[in-house]
């Protein structure tokens, strides 16, 4: 089993984006599948350049990130009886990290793009290759977390790459 990162942040950068605790396996999966939506639908655009691309992509994700984090705070404000604090927001946005952490492999990926690593389509496959390996990598953490047989592991891992493909496929729909 992976190793849960505390809550306290300790262990190296690598490690958490890496194990990220349990908790925040829903988070990856939200913001990878974000992560691609932003992907799929910006790289059809004739006049967006990948420098752009992943401009658009981090802003997105960071931007409807802090709006889970607010939407969460309140939400945790409200059913606790307490007014809305500095720290609650923090907590949650903590917690939710792993949703904003998500466009960090992918915007590395459309960077190499941006300085002629390779070309621009190639930046962007690769970019939605790596957020499939991401979904994939969950589904089977799941599974290996919840102790499921390996048909089950096969279940997850295989709901969590048809997420992506919708997205995918969208993608090649739009563009033919």
């Amino acid at each position: 089993m992976a190793p849960a990162v505390d809550s306290s942040g300790s262990g190296s950068l690598v490690s958490r984006m890496l194990y990220r605790t349990r908790e925040q396996i829903a988070g990856t999966i939200y913001g990878t599948i974000l992560v691609m939506a932003v992907l799929a639908a910006g790289s059809e655009s004739e006049t967006i350049d990948p420098w752009e691309l992943d401009v658009l992509m981090v802003s997105t994700v960071v931007i409807l990130w802090g709006a889970h984090v607010y939407a969460h705070a309140i939400a945790e404000s409200l059913v606790s009886g307490k007014r809305l604090s500095l720290d609650a927001v923090l907590d949650v946005a903590r917690r939710e990290s792993a949703i904003a952490l998500a466009a960090v492999v992918p915007g590395v990926v459309l960077l190499l793009g941006v300085v002629g690593t390779y070309s621009e389509s190639t930046a962007v496959s690769l970019a939605l290759g790596v957020c499939m390996l991401t979904l994939g990598a969950q589904g089977a953490r799941y599974a290996r977390m919840a102790r499921l047989s390996p048909l089950a592991t096969g279940v997850f891992v295989l709901l969590n790459l048809t997420l992506g493909l919708v997205i995918v496929g969208l993608k090649v729909t739009l563009a033919g």
